[in-house]
């Protein structure tokens, strides 16, 4: 009895503890998620009168909640970088006022049901949310519930900075003496790799039809456009707006214009899409800044850990950042000339491979440079040619995330003179750079560019086009800083490894290549595609995928080059006339370049080749093929197989190993010489044998037979 109440103690006391990691655990699951439609006004001004947000909250859980509720919460005036971003971070803050609870309609809601939330407070010296004075603020849609089995909490919120130019009922707030110049990069970049195969001379394939949805009239891409058209009618805006924009996008719509694929084989339904995107693209950027991204937004560390030993092959590298001339082929534009805005990490020895590409000023994250001096202005990189111009890193961070617009108004409001005493020193320059995959909706889009227009008219900014900024002498000097932890989050080894393995391939497959004199096809065109593919699966859209997804297209396309070059199957069994006779090998090149191919044999027990120089590289030239005749003498009698396979001299494998059925009844001559002289070596051994063993058996005889000597004959 002792032990079992024991045992019966010791399961009470185990339920017990596990009982409140049980509840936090449940606790930390969310139950409710709050889309916001709308934030009115998104700039606090002096003749603000109320504030309105609406949207919807929806149950996420597995529990009906009752009695919700929403309020705003609004925290102190931010004064300090570190706080902005704790608050971004999602911290709570500590609450200066908020609003009562309005009740949800309904104020009920079972699991995967929404309700509407609306919520209009006045603003003013007697309203329950006031503002003291000018300044960014957090602000909180808080949402309180009750779910079954439990009391009233808070079931979701959702912080945003609000910028506060003047206090509402007040006379305008004075502004600062010195507005930093602005300047604002506008990412058009492709959100994933869409390319699947776009081989020379054959159809573009895509692996879905997402690419042509988010060129569409409210895509994302679209909207991307058509925000930065509508901001044309702001001088202010435009002349600050540079676009940032990927060339193997602008590649891709413009080989979309004239038909192409998706996986499968259906033909695309976005061709008219394309030719109405590129076209509206082409008239924005006209007259227009320009900068390029990497071909792909490629994570150029990894480009240069593809071939890594070989410093001196720098195609990868070259192709990666010589987008500036697709772009002004397609879009009739020259980009900033030498002017590089790259995704990613960049460690020492990939900026020095940018330099040697001829980059010669890198727009980056400011909380990548470690230098003596602020970094509001350009710097020289140290031990290099190349100039930095940092990108406000937080005005970066809070363009990412939930409530990115906002957040952004808000860090850009604060960047320009809206903190407090310890926001550090002023900035005089501030490059504001989205992210460069952007998915905010074309409201959104419309309304960010609207309010920087006004932070423009409130003399809060002031507009500076890029080249503006980029012509300023620098400032001071910088170091690359990224953390060990920057580069682990980049393209994995495993991903550059099969990269490496690939490009060895490719440049064995090309090395074999020559011109034909009359195709007149470069080469390292038919390689090209193999090239872009290999580029693409460095694309930092890949971020957390295996290295054989990553690489798969690479590696189809240079399987779909190297199966243009083969070696015919027979269609019946080849009779060989003689012990010593040749085998025909029917090679067909359907490449339009000639290819050196070099003949092997294997699993050729039955058969052995009596000339080597025959198996030797031959060239097939382009949308040819040859018939060639292999010396070989058959090693037995009767039915055989052997396979035949293609490389290239140094040993790339081309096409696929065809497999020859044989017959033979005869035996080649130095085969019957051998076997003749090994069966006469054998009869010899044979007859010596024999020999010895008559001998000995002789001798054996005449022991028996001879007569013996006793003792007492010797006496």
């Amino acid at each position: 009895m002792k032990r079992l109440a024991a045992t019966v103690l010791s399961i009470l006391f185990l339920a017990f503890i596990a009982l409140p990691v049980a509840g936090a655990q449940a606790q930390e699951q969310p139950r409710l998620r709050v889309d916001l439609d709308q934030l009115n006004p998104r700039v606090i001004t002096s003749t603000s009168a109320s504030l309105t947000v609406t949207g919807r909250v929806t149950n996420i859980g597995d529990r009906r909640i009752s009695k919700l509720g929403v309020r705003l919460q609004l925290g102190t005036r931010l004064q300090s970088e570190q706080q902005i971003g704790d608050v971004l971070a999602g911290d709570k803050f500590k609450d200066l006022a908020a609003t009562e609870f309005v009740d949800l309609e309904p104020d009920e809601l079972e699991p995967g049901q929404s309700a509407a939330l609306n919520l209009a407070v006045p603003l003013g010296q007697a309203a329950k949310l006031q503002f003291p004075r000018p300044g960014v603020y957090p602000l909180l849609v808080n949402v309180n519930g009750t779910p079954d089995f439990g009391g009233p909490e808070r079931l979701a919120a959702v912080t945003l900075l609000m910028p506060v130019l003047g206090v509402p009922g007040k006379a305008p707030a004075s502004r600062p003496s010195s507005a930093p110049s602005t300047s604002l990069l506008w990412p058009i970049a492709n959100s994933a790799v869409h390319v699947v195969s776009a081989p020379l001379g054959g159809p573009l394939t895509l692996a879905d039809e997402r690419l042509a949805d988010e060129l569409a009239a409210g895509g994302r891409l679209d909207s991307l456009v058509e925000a930065a058209r509508a901001a044309e009618a702001d001088t202010k805006v435009s002349s600050s707006l540079c676009l940032a924009i990927d060339p193997d996008l602008v590649a891709t719509v413009d080989a979309m214009t004239r038909g192409y694929q998706v996986a499968g084989g259906a033909p695309g339904k976005g061709v008219e899409t394309a030719k109405n995107w590129l076209g509206r693209l082409k008239a924005l950027v006209a007259g227009r800044c320009v900068v390029t991204l990497p071909f792909a937004d490629a994570d150029l560390t990894a480009l240069t850990k593809v071939r890594a030993g070989d410093a001196t092959d720098t195609a990868l590298m070259t192709t990666a950042l010589g987008g500036a001339g697709t772009i002004k082929n397609l879009l009739g534009i020259q980009p900033q000339d030498g002017v590089l805005w790259p995704g990613g990490a960049l460690d020492s020895q990939t900026v020095e491979a940018i330099g040697k590409a001829g980059v010669k000023t890198v727009l980056t994250d400011s909380g990548k440079l470690q230098s003596r001096t602020p970094l509001s202005s350009g710097v020289s990189i140290e031990g290099t040619d190349l100039r930095a111009q940092p990108i406000d890193a937080l005005v970066s961070s809070a363009l990412n995330g939930s409530g990115a617009t906002q957040n952004g108004l808000g860090a850009i409001a604060f960047r320009a003179g809206l903190g407090g005493q310890n926001e550090g020193p002023q900035r005089s320059r501030l490059l504001i750079a989205p992210p460069r995959h952007w998915a905010a909706t074309g409201t959104e889009l419309t309304t960010f560019l609207e309010r920087m227009g006004d932070f423009y008219d409130a003399g809060l900014l002031k507009s500076a086009p890029l080249p503006e900024l980029l012509g300023e002498s620098p400032a001071g000097t910088a170091s690359v800083n990224y953390d060990p932890q920057d580069l682990t989050a980049s393209t994995s080894g495993d991903v550059t490894a099969k990269m490496s393995q690939l490009d060895n391939e490719t440049l064995g497959l090309s090395s074999a290549m020559t011109m034909d004199a009359t195709k007149r096809v470069n080469p390292a065109d038919v390689v090209a595609p193999v090239r872009l593919a290999l580029i693409r699966a460095a694309s930092t859209s890949w971020r957390g995928a295996d290295a054989a997804t990553v690489t798969g297209n690479a590696r189809g396309d240079l399987e779909a080059i190297r199966s243009q070059v083969t070696v015919e199957r027979p269609k019946q069994t080849i009779a060989l006339a003689s012990g010593a006779a040749p085998l025909p090998v029917f090679i067909t090149n359907n490449l339009p370049v000639g290819v050196a191919v070099q003949v092997a044999l294997k699993n050729n027990v039955g058969l052995r080749p009596t000339d080597d120089t025959q198996l030797q590289a031959q060239m097939v030239p382009a949308n040819s093929a040859r018939n060639r005749l292999l010396p070989v003498e058959a090693l037995r009698a009767g039915r055989f197989s052997v396979d035949v396979s293609l490389t290239t001299p140094d040993g790339t494998p081309l096409g696929s190993a065809a497999r020859f059925e044989l017959t033979s009844t005869e035996y080649g001559a130095i085969t019957i010489i051998i076997t003749v002289t090994a069966a006469g070596a054998l009869l010899l051994l044979s007859s010596r044998r024999i020999y010895r063993r008559i001998k000995d058996s002789r001798a054996d005889r005449a022991n028996e037979t001879a007569p013996r000597v006793t003792e007492d004959a010797q006496v």
